[in-house]
């Protein structure tokens, strides 16, 4: 049974122009066709289609049910984008099927991009939503400087993995429930010795992500994986 984002009021579906337009040209559905739907916030839905436009696509629902979120810690990644975006485009990709809350894109001093399409992200991030039969879809922020971030995250725990050469315990000595926690990633470059200070005087702690140096969206799906394998 495929499925779809949509706005879902009381038993009525309403999928969105490009939704509409994936189901009705793409997949050929027509009226009376049994679809899922599900709204990214944890509610998901099975109806039949009413009404088959390819710029509005509604659904009558038959069944419909609330989810909870089953991870019971707070997961906000906070990465650099790499210069290849088809790179932080895997990144959000896998990150969402394994599991995160949250994904803020920050520009550092060594930044090889600087640009972002939040629309293409957020297509990468509903699609993997789709695939891996999830409710929720995660929150994803535009890009931010990295000092404004640092100023506006609120997280129980706060992590920096970075490359420098000082003491750092394993990200799984951080992991624990029913807390909220961000982790930085930095760019290719790593993060300039200033960011590095300013996160630590701001209450993060530095991280080790295992002994190899790993690639920014590498280091960003070992975290997730670290948080996904010990809270399962």
């Amino acid at each position: 049974m495929n499925t779809f984002f949509g706005i879902i009021q009381n038993n009525v579906a309403i999928l969105n122009e490009d939704e509409s337009l994936h189901c009705v040209k793409v997949l050929r559905h027509k009226v009376g066709d049994v679809i899922q739907v599900i709204d990214g916030n944890g509610t998901r839905a099975i109806g039949k289609i009413e009404a088959a436009h390819a710029k509005q696509c509604a659904v009558s629902l038959t069944e419909k049910e609330v989810v909870t979120q089953s991870r019971n810690y707070k997961l906000h990644i906070a990465i650099a984008p790499t210069k290849n975006i088809e790179r932080i485009e895997w990144f959000v990709e896998k990150a969402v099927e394994i599991g995160i809350d949250e994904i803020s894109f920050i520009k550092c001093k060594n930044s090889e991009r600087t640009v972002i399409k939040d629309d293409r992200l957020k297509k990468v991030a509903e699609a993997a939503v789709k695939q891996s039969q999830q409710a929720f879809i995660p929150k994803l922020n535009s890009l931010i400087d990295f000092k404004e971030f640092i100023k506006k995250d609120t997280s129980d725990v706060k992590l920096i993995a970075h490359c420098e050469k000082e003491s750092k315990q394993h990200i799984k000595q951080y992991i624990a429930t029913n807390k909220s926690f961000t982790i930085l990633i930095g760019p290719e470059g790593d993060f300039t010795k200033d960011e590095i200070a300013l996160a630590l005087s701001s209450s993060y702690l530095p991280v080790a992500l295992g002994d190899s140096r790993l690639r920014t969206e590498t280091a960003g799906l070992f975290a997730c994986g670290a948080f996904a394998s010990i809270n399962s």
